[in-house]
């Protein structure tokens, strides 16, 4: 069986739909893809579809009873932008609503900040240098 993955989608839980759309595409230019129903919302403009799905606070998350909260909270996925520009995307993020929670700081490969979109969710905006990655090789 061969369980190759051609593409990937990133779907992200949201609190409230309208206020999560507003931010995802003034923070990061993304446009309306398709409406799937009233709970549901698919966002384009990045490399994969983001679809950001309404699921309230104290909704169950599964079945062996936990609650989704959307206090702040990292997750072992999280989101990176990548950047031409970090001031700029770091203004526009957070004037669309976003927390800085650490300010850009100089690295090797190039520039990270880490921020907060206004539901919790932790994320980060990445410009990288001319080397980018490459700068970590050994």
């Amino acid at each position: 069986m061969n369980c190759s993955a051609a593409s990937f989608i990133v779907n992200l839980d949201v609190p409230d739909l309208a206020a999560a759309e507003a931010f995802y595409t003034e923070a990061f230019s993304l446009r309306i893809g398709r409406r799937l129903g009233p709970g549901a919302l698919e966002l384009l403009g990045g490399p994969t579809p983001l679809y950001l799905l309404q699921n309230d606070a104290g909704s169950a998350a599964t079945e062996d009873g936990d609650v989704r909260d959307y206090e702040r909270h990292w997750t072992p996925v999280h989101l990176d932008w990548v950047v031409a520009d970090i001031d700029a995307a770091l203004a526009r993020a957070v004037a669309a609503g976003a927390t800085l929670e650490r300010r850009v700081r100089e690295r090797r490969w190039g520039k990270i900040a880490v921020l907060a979109d206004p539901f919790g969710h932790g994320f980060c905006l990445i410009q990288f240098s001319e080397a980018g990655y490459d700068a970590l090789l050994e």
